[in-house]
């Protein structure tokens, strides 16, 4: 196999992975600083509870997320070398920021809020809890702002064939990085509103089917208590309920930020790279309409034999230009003015090693582009439309009794999920060949871009990279395990399992000893 493509596979999975926990941790994080700071303004038990409950599974992730994440810059020195010469003197600059004004930042206070229980006064424990959220944030802002300046280079000068920054406030206001991040916060929030809605919909249907909650006449709620079951009495009922229509809310809200802000992307996408846009909507002639469905062979990097099945006049106009008339370039246009530009083959360099002297295939796998655009709107809409029918099912106080209701709520959870991982892949697979993509606005800087043949680690085998991809796979595959297990576990829980004082469940083989391997949090 080729070192690149091993290289590829690799940085692909372990990125996919870490940004499933991402977003957890940025829409979870504002959501628990919400139920802590009402409780620290109302003294209500339920806000505590949901504070501790939702802190605890908010922990798990972070930690999760922290493992996961150091692994992606040690992939630019291992298996991406050139890349990193490349892009070094720009990339110090965000990535120092984000490593000293952020992730320190974050780890501190969230160490201190975690510790900080029983311990510091009220008003400064919360506030720990605030900076490590506004931390959490800013350390994606500058992330974001490496990533965008791959996709849109800006605020540099071409000095002997590499980028050298001269404009650190391009670099950080550049309108890629500023509609990318909004989209990645706003697409957070709907993750973190699934998730709430779905695991209080769980425990909510368990309430039911306990036969501790029950309906009257009319379907309203009738709460009841259960002692013996420790802790589910009528506050874990509001516990559950306000966590649910909370979350159903901000999912909502999150998904229309995603469909405002990905409409800003878009029109980026638009003048930034064009094939990119092209590719996305199969349209393989100059035109205004938007594919609803295409079939031909969309799977090959051209577009032979593509046909627009179904198709909506002046939509692609709209997204591309906000207009209905403005023609879009088809990718059977733009793939000669990319081969005029900037070659039909790979140089002949050293650099490049066995890809020197390929064929550049500009146009991205459509398969890819096409079907992972189309997911990420699906899956968005459906966490969206199922936001809305919770909130209407739960008007009386509580969900139906249906098991069937109850999986789909859970695998519900998934599906922003879904749509933030598609997205990802869209986003970097419709990028290719480049790995630094060429500006083509007006102003932009001619020569800074990079192939990605020329970006993988001139000395890295074949075999050693294998190796690192079978490693950190198997890796990647246990904290998963871990992971997954302990959200498990916690959210069967329930809010005894994060708060002891209202007893949590013993271990079946240890009678008196709390299940609790978190006990340090709180």
């Amino acid at each position: 196999m080729d070192p690149l493509d091993i290289a590829r596979w690799q940085f692909g999975i372990t990125t996919v992975y870490h940004f499933l926990l991402v977003p957890l941790t940025l829409g979870l994080g504002p959501v628990v600083v919400v139920f802590h700071t009402m409780y620290v303004r109302t003294g209500n038990e339920r806000y505590l509870r949901m504070t501790k409950f939702w802190g605890k599974l908010f922990l798990v992730n972070f930690i999760l997320g922290v493992a996961t994440g150091i692994v992606q810059e040690f992939q630019f020195g291992m298996a991406w070398s050139s890349y990193s010469r490349f892009v070094g003197d720009v990339f110090g600059a965000p990535l120092a920021m984000e490593g000293l004004l952020a992730f320190f930042v974050e780890s501190t206070f969230l160490g201190l809020w975690i510790f900080g229980w029983g311990r510091l006064p009220k008003r400064v424990h919360l506030a720990t809890l605030w900076l490590a959220v506004i931390g959490s944030w800013l350390s994606a802002f500058f992330i974001i702002v490496a990533n965008s300046w791959m996709q849109h280079p800006v605020g540099v000068q071409l000095v002997h064939g590499r980028p050298r920054l001269v404009d650190i406030w391009a670099v950080l206001t550049n309108n890629t990085a500023l509609a990318a991040y909004s989209h990645t916060l706003t697409g957070s929030l709907a993750v973190g509103g699934a998730f709430l809605l779905g695991i209080a919909w769980y425990h909510l249907w368990r309430r039911r089917h306990d036969g501790i909650d029950t309906v009257d006449a009319s379907g309203r709620v009738v709460v009841g208590e259960a002692p013996e079951l420790r802790g589910r009495d009528k506050t874990d009922h509001k516990v559950w309920l306000t966590s649910l229509r909370i979350g159903a809310v901000v999912a909502v809200i999150g998904f229309v930020g995603v469909a405002i802000t990905g409409d800003l992307q878009g029109k980026l996408m638009f003048q930034q790279q064009p094939m990119k846009m092209a590719a996305a909507e199969a349209a393989c002639q100059t035109g205004t309409s938007f594919s609803v469905l295409s079939i031909g062979d969309v799977g090959a990097k051209s577009c032979k034999d593509v046909v627009g099945v179904i198709e909506i006049p002046g939509l692609l106009s709209f997204l591309a230009k906000g207009d209905f008339t403005t023609t879009v370039t088809g990718v059977d246009d733009l793939l000669p003015q990319y081969q005029e530009k900037y070659g039909t083959t790979i140089p002949n360099d050293p650099i490049y090693g066995s890809q020197a002297g390929k064929t550049i295939q500009y146009v991205p796998i459509m398969a890819v582009t096409y079907w992972s655009f189309r997911l990420m709107i699906l899956f968005g809409a459906l966490a969206a439309f199922a936001a809305l029918v919770a909130l209407w099912l739960t008007r009386k106080g509580t969900v139906p009794r249906s098991k069937w209701l109850a999986r789909l709520a859970l695998l519900g959870i998934l599906s922003p999920f879904a749509a933030s991982a598609a997205g990802w892949v869209f986003t970097e697979l419709g990028r290719q060949p480049f790995v630094v993509a060429p500006n083509p606005t007006p102003g932009g800087i001619d020569g800074v871009y990079m192939f990605t043949a020329a970006a993988v680690s001139p000395g890295v085998t074949s075999g050693e990279l294998l190796f690192s991809l079978i490693s950190l796979g198997l890796v990647y595959g246990a904290l998963l395990v871990v992971e997954v297990g302990l959200l498990v576990r916690y959210v069967r829980a329930g809010v005894a399992g994060a708060m002891p004082e209202l007893g949590a469940p013993e271990k079946p083989d240890e009678p008196g000893t709390r299940d609790d391997v978190l006990a340090f949090a709180y």
